[in-house]
């Protein structure tokens, strides 16, 4: 019976046992071992073991392809599952993190310590901020299993997230004194759009502006300049909207995937792009040599089919969520 009682309460999670070994020591996680992406559902051998433990005594966590906020959701939910103390103060220690890497303008470097090259950058890219503010976000609420952590981090997660917001208003792209929506990432000191890799140059994203109203929409209570940011980028949503067009993958024998990427008509379809010039609102597309194109077709066929460049980001927004979002904050 001991033993059952030993198993019952210290249960083993394989993937929050790796979360702890690739946890780094200022809290927060990297998306790579040994420069590539991994999975955390596998038995590591010893020696990896120990490579583990040499990568983990960098100072390379980030927040970039939902790193950090993925293991803090997994470990609190583990922690649920299993009462393993360790699952819990890992997270958090991960939600520490966060609270340390924010700068004090609101925003969120993709990388922290690390500020080489474009890592200092406030980061909106693949819902990098987004993420950390919705972690945040949750722990205030005790909301998705974050309503185990110590209370003691509700304050400190509320006052971040009003640094966020605050962050997230200033850096709303003006055109001609209209709001529109965000670029991809900005100077961490200026708050003017910025370039990160070659191809990712200043621009008005219909990819991240979606999860950043998202997130405005649900603020409670939320203020007029929430209001109006809102408004401002559903309106410019609709106006950079690209209808009748879709992106396919079409057979393309004795290319590298066997297929090429086209976007062909069809009525019953919306895209948006990924990447609107600022001022122009006319999408574009680039290489890694960072030249503009303003065809999909006219750039070459490795960033053709290896980067998302149109999607329907903006869709669910439009069709439900800010129709609802109005009659709750119609006054």
């Amino acid at each position: 019976m001991a033993c059952l009682f030993f198993v019952e309460v210290n249960a083993q999670d394989l993937q929050a046992d790796n979360m702890l070994l690739f946890q780094r020591g200022n809290g927060g996680w990297s998306k790579q071992f040994k420069g590539k992406a991994f999975k955390y559902d596998v038995e590591f051998s010893e020696s990896q073991k120990s490579e583990i433990a040499e990568e983990a005594a960098r100072d390379d966590a980030n927040i970039d392809n939902g790193s950090t906020a993925k293991e803090i959701r997994y470990l609190v939910k583990a922690y649920k599952k299993d009462n393993n103390p360790k699952y819990l103060a890992a997270a958090e220690n991960g939600i520490r993190y966060l609270l340390k890497a924010q700068y004090q303008n609101g925003g969120w470097p993709q990388y922290y310590p690390d500020k080489h090259l474009y890592r200092a950058h406030i980061t909106y890219n693949d819902n990098a901020m987004i993420n950390a503010l919705n972690i945040l976000q949750d722990v205030v609420l005790s909301k998705n299993d974050l309503d185990v952590v110590s209370p003691k981090l509700i304050e400190p997660s509320a006052n971040a997230i009003k640094k966020g917001i605050d962050c997230i208003l200033k850096t709303q792209i003006k055109v001609n004194g209209k709001l529109t929506a965000w670029c991809q990432q900005y100077d961490e000191r200026t708050l003017e759009p910025a370039k990160a890799r070659a191809y990712e140059l200043p621009s008005i994203s219909g990819s991240e502006s979606d999860e950043i109203v998202e997130f405005l929409m649900s603020q409670p209570n939320p203020s007029k300049q929430i209001k109006d940011a809102v408004n401002a980028a559903v309106e410019w949503f609709q106006t950079v909207k690209i209808s009748g067009y879709k992106v396919i993958d079409v057979p393309a024998p004795g290319t590298e995937l066997g297929k090429d990427r086209q976007v062909v008509a069809d009525p019953a379809s919306t895209i948006w792009a990924r990447y609107y010039e600022i001022g122009t609102n006319r999408p574009f597309f680039c290489d890694r040599d960072g030249i503009v194109k303003y065809s999909i077709q006219d750039i070459g066929y490795e960033r053709r089919n290896g980067y998302a460049w149109y999607g329907n980001w903006p869709k669910k927004v439009l069709d439900k969520g800010y129709s609802e979002w109005l009659k709750r904050n119609s006054k």
